[in-house]
Formats: structure tokens, C-alpha cells, sequence
């Protein structure tokens, strides 16, 4: 007679490390996030030319609920560098990384604007931190790339958000009356920010970019858009024009190599997508919208960029609550 066999349960799993909320948050939430205030923004503009109309008190309160989302995407993130500071270096190593944590930085700036109208003195705070953290920001970022690999030593236009970001700062500043203050912003960010252009394009002509990061090339049309948008704020209509055109110029690249742009398909990189066409949709109505041709292209590009940043941002959200979206971005743990 044979014996029965045994059946014997696996042993339980090893805990690697305590559990814990948020340990591995990635930063790559924060683009959408970025592209939502913008174009929250670019509603709160179109309802000023559409007096009378639900537009305004619409704009506002999506505005409220972006700045809820974003404090909750802040408090989930910092609750990685308060356990373990240096967690930071360790995003920044890596590209997604290193573009969400600017991006969450530069939210920050965005939330400022937002709050303008309702509280100018914490508004001014704000971008006063803002820009203090990008500050910070930058010299990090400058470590980890001369003790990297000198392969990463490339320049990306990630190099907008970190490096041309405080071009957002004056968006809250020029309304507060910091006009000079904003001016010489805006003089130093566009410098910089046409040298990452030459750089880029002098790359490219050398190399293709591999698929996976050609979403990020749309970043690039960034700074046209909010130097356009500044300098109609401060009143240097030329400049303006000429910065609107040159940010129509690199959409209409962008749209004419969309089907090479988006080759690899989704993934978290087209929240680099979402924010640009929200800057560049309120240059339009900032510069043109006086005239109906401005106000139309700039509202139809307006309902586009909603489009697009609702899908990725509610796309980027799902991967983050099923725990996809850490492990895709490669995003440091704690």
C-alpha cells in the first residue's frame, strides 16, 4: 500500500523592508499634474475673453481640484525624501525621475499664478520657494551628471524644465508689479534656453533619438510658449509675436513628425506632451487673442491639450494606483 502523499503550504513571503505607505511614489505623476494647472490657467484666460459665459467659474473650480490633486501627489512623494533625503539623488539619476521632480517643483510655481487673484502675499511666498527648490534642483542635477557616466552627459530637453524653469516664476510675478524683476528673468531664461535649443538640434542632426524618448522632444516648445506669453504680459509686443510664431513653428514640426514622435507607443514620457501645449495654447490667446482667428486657434488648441492631458494624466494615474507606474519609471524606493 502506498503512502499518501504530503501536501506542504509555501513558506510565507521575506519582507524586504517594513511596510509602509508611499515608499516608492513616482515622481513621473507630476507632468500631468503640470499640464493640468497649465491648462486650468489657459481656461481662467479664455473666460476673460468670454465674459457672461460659464467659462470662468468652470476654470476656476477645475483649478481647485487640480491644486487638491497636486497637494495630494505632493504629500505621497515627500513622504519618500522625509523617510530617506537621499532618495532625491537617487530620482535625478534617472531621466523619468529626474523630469518629475522638477515637474513637481514647477507646479508649484503654477499653483503661485493660481493663487494670485485670491491671496497675492502667499502667492508671492510660493514662487519665492518655487524657485528657491529649482535653484537647488539645478546644482543637484549638475552633481549627478558630473559623477555619472559620461553617456549621460547628453543634453536633453529635460535641460528646459530644470535649468529655463524659472521662466514660470514670472507669470505670478508680473501681476504682483515685479515687472523688472520678471524682464531680467525672462532675458536670462531665453539665453539659456536658445542654447539648449542649438545643443538639441546639433544632437539630433547627429543622432536619432530612440523612440521611447522622443516624447520629450515636445518639451521643447515650452519655453517659445512662455516667453511668448511673458513678454505679452510685459507689454514687448514684438518679442511676443516673435516668440508666438517661433512656438507655432515647433508645433507644427511636432504635428507634422507625430506619427515618428509617438512611434513607441504610450508610456509615462507623454505627460512631456501635455504641459507645452497648454503654455502654447495660452501664448496664442495672450498674443492673438484679440483678433478672432487668435481667439479661435488658441481656444481649439485649448480643447485639444484637454483632451490629450486628461487621457495621459488619467492613463498615468491608473498605472500609479495599480503599481505599474514605479516599476516602469524605474522610480527609487525607500
Amino acid at each position: 500500500m502506498t503512502e499518501p502523499k504530503r501536501h506542504f503550504p509555501p513558506p510565507p513571503p521575506l519582507v524586504s523592508r517594513p511596510p509602509g505607505l508611499w515608499r516608492r511614489t513616482p515622481p513621473a505623476i507630476f507632468p500631468p499634474v503640470m499640464g493640468l494647472l497649465g491648462l486650468g490657467l489657459g481656461w481662467r484666460l479664455l473666460g476673460v475673453f468670454l465674459p457672461g459665459t460659464p467659462v470662468p467659474e468652470l476654470a476656476e473650480a477645475a483649478l481647485g481640484g487640480i491644486a487638491l490633486l497636486y497637494a495630494f501627489c505632493a504629500v505621497a512623494w515627500l513622504a519618500k525624501p522625509l523617510r530617506r533625503p537621499g532618495v532625491v539623488i537617487e530620482e535625478l539619476q534617472i531621466l523619468p525621475g529626474r523630469a518629475g521632480v522638477v515637474a513637481s517643483v514647477l507646479c508649484l510655481s503654477l499653483l503661485a499664478s493660481v493663487l494670485v487673484p485670491y491671496a497675492p502675499a502667499a502667492a508671492l511666498v510660493m514662487v519665492a520657494v518655487a524657485s528657491a527648490l529649482l535653484l537647488v534642483l539645478g546644482v543637484l542635477v549638475l552633481w549627478v551628471l558630473a559623477h555619472g557616466p559620461e553617456e549621460g552627459r547628453t543634453v536633453t530637453p529635460v535641460f528646459h524644465l530644470v535649468f529655463v524653469g524659472h521662466v514660470l516664476a514670472p507669470l505670478t510675478l508680473v501681476p504682483l508689479g515685479y515687472t523688472a524683476l520678471s524682464a531680467a528673468i525672462l532675458t536670462v531664461t531665453m539665453l539659456v534656453a536658445l542654447s539648449i535649443w542649438v545643443a538639441s538640434a546639433v544632437q539630433l542632426w547627429r543622432r536619432v533619438p530612440p523612440a521611447p524618448l522622443r516624447p520629450l522632444l515636445a518639451i521643447h516648445l515650452a519655453p517659445a510658449s512662455l516667453g511668448a506669453s511673458i513678454s505679452a504680459m510685459l507689454g514687448w509686443a514684438d518679442w511676443a509675436q516673435g516668440f508666438a510664431m517661433l512656438a507655432l513653428a515647433i508645433l507644427t514640426a511636432l504635428i507634422v513628425s507625430g506619427r515618428w514622435l509617438l512611434e513607441a507607443g504610450f508610456s509615462p514620457l507623454w505627460g512631456a506632451l501635455t504641459f507645452p501645449l497648454a503654455a502654447c495654447a495660452t501664448a496664442i490667446l495672450l498674443v492673438f487673442g484679440g483678433h478672432m482667428a487668435g481667439l479661435v486657434l488658441g481656444s481649439l488648441l485649448l480643447v485639444a491639450g484637454t483632451a490629450l492631458t486628461a487621457t495621459v494624466a488619467l492613463r498615468v494615474m491608473k498605472a500609479w494606483a495599480k503599481g505599474d507606474l514605479a516599476a516602469r519609471t524605474n522610480a527609487a524606493s525607500v
